[in-house]
């Protein structure tokens, strides 16, 4: 029992901080949502911003599977494992980039810098250190979003299960990634452009209202995963330990295996 307990722990967080990381990589395309979906873009205004239309990191693609795999550590291994998988994670992607600002920083081989393409010549060492050297506010923004989100979508999580006992998972888990990616939403906007970029509070304020729009939609879209999320661990777990689970991180053991 205590193997499944620790796999299960192992499986969720590796895939918790794989999308995470991930995310913050593709972050750095932007792309039309709706071009993608074949429609004719939006045209709205808001705060006196007009032609404003989803225009959307390409990191939207993992987020929403982030904050489903914090809510389903929640559910199963109470605050202590939501915080431990987020400081890793966030660790991680520290790691990650300080990796990446040293091999920018590398020499490139004569070989290797210029590369025929359709659309043209293409110089690889000036396109890798623009696709993956991103701004230093873009960084710590995005970091600290990443950590103010997560501790807020732990404690919405547990606020809501003390109301709704172990039922009603999607009050819950939906509820609380609502708040968390509303936040998360505005965070990394005002600290990468607000602070870092010099942009007007107001721009930042529509810009984040267009995200929260997509981000909101997902996260309901995304509400029935939860339950077949759910229903798979219960059947490995077997019903006596997944009870017992969740029922311990409902007392928020301070212990994760």
């Amino acid at each position: 029992m205590k193997d499944k307990k620790a796999t299960l722990f192992y499986m969720l967080g590796a895939f918790f901080v794989a999308n995470a990381m991930l995310a913050e990589f593709i972050g750095v395309k932007i792309f039309s949502l709706e071009k993608t979906l074949g429609i004719t873009p939006y045209n709205i205004t808001l705060f006196g911003i007009e032609n404003l239309s989803f225009n959307l990191t390409a990191g939207v693609l993992l987020w929403p599977v982030v904050f489903i795999m914090t809510d389903i550590i929640n559910e199963y291994f109470g605050r202590a494992g939501v915080r431990f998988m987020s400081f890793s994670a966030a660790g991680l992607i520290s790691y990650s980039y300080l990796m990446i600002f040293l091999s920018i920083n590398l020499v490139p081989a004569d070989f290797w810098i210029t590369r025929e393409a359709a659309g043209g010549t293409i110089n690889m060492n000036t396109a890798f250190n623009t696709i993956f050297g991103q701004g230093m506010w873009i960084i710590a923004g995005s970091l600290v979003a990443f950590l103010i989100g997560q501790l807020v979508d732990v404690t919405v999580f547990h606020l809501l299960k003390r109301k709704t006992g172990n039922s009603k998972i999607w009050v819950r888990a939906t509820g609380s990634t609502l708040v968390s990616q509303f936040i998360d939403s505005f965070v990394v906007l005002f600290i990468a452009f607000y602070i870092g970029a010099g942009w007007e509070l107001k721009l930042v304020l529509a810009i984040g209202i267009v995200n929260y729009i997509y981000k909101f939609i997902i996260a309901v879209v995304l509400t029935p995963l939860l339950y077949i999320i759910h229903g798979l661990i219960d059947r490995y777990l077997g019903k006596e330990l997944a009870e017992e689970m969740i029922k311990e991180a409902s007392l928020n053991s301070g212990s994760v295996t």
